[in-house]
């Protein structure tokens, strides 16, 4: 991103939310919680179905953004709040904003939202690399 500054938008990145994704994330990040995994036991916890956990939301937070900003952007500092879940079949959509840009540094709100509503806020800190910056 050329000549950065605070208010442009990222572009939107679709994540489709299956199963195998859910799982493989609960597993990469070692949150063997039934609910990431088994379907039965979630219903019984009152769940509809597994959802994703935090750590692979965090996770997708900051691709999200080093994928808007390159291989050479730094994520310094990711601070996000979860909502609503995301259940295999759905799509998550994620949407960001700039919202302060600081020489070399950025700092980007990001929206992640599903059918049911918002799953993720939160904010990204990012070190910019040389091209991208103000």
């Amino acid at each position: 991103m050329k000549h950065l500054r605070a208010g442009a938008e990222l572009p939107p990145l679709e994540i489709p939310v299956t199963r195998t994704l859910i799982v493989a994330g609960a597993l990469a990040s070692r949150d063997y919680q039934d609910v990431h995994h088994d379907a039965e036991l979630a219903q019984e916890k009152g769940s509809p179905d597994i959802f994703m956990n935090i750590l692979t939301t965090n996770g997708l937070v900051g691709r999200y953004v080093t994928d808007c900003f390159g291989p050479a952007a730094v994520l310094r500092k990711v601070a996000i709040r979860l909502g609503a879940p995301n259940y295999p079949g759905d799509t998550m959509v994620l949407t960001g904003t700039v919202a302060e840009v600081d020489g070399a540094t950025a700092r980007v709100d990001v929206v992640g939202a599903n059918g049911i509503g918002r799953h993720v806020t939160g904010t990204v800190t990012v070190e910019l690399p040389e091209g991208a910056r103000a």
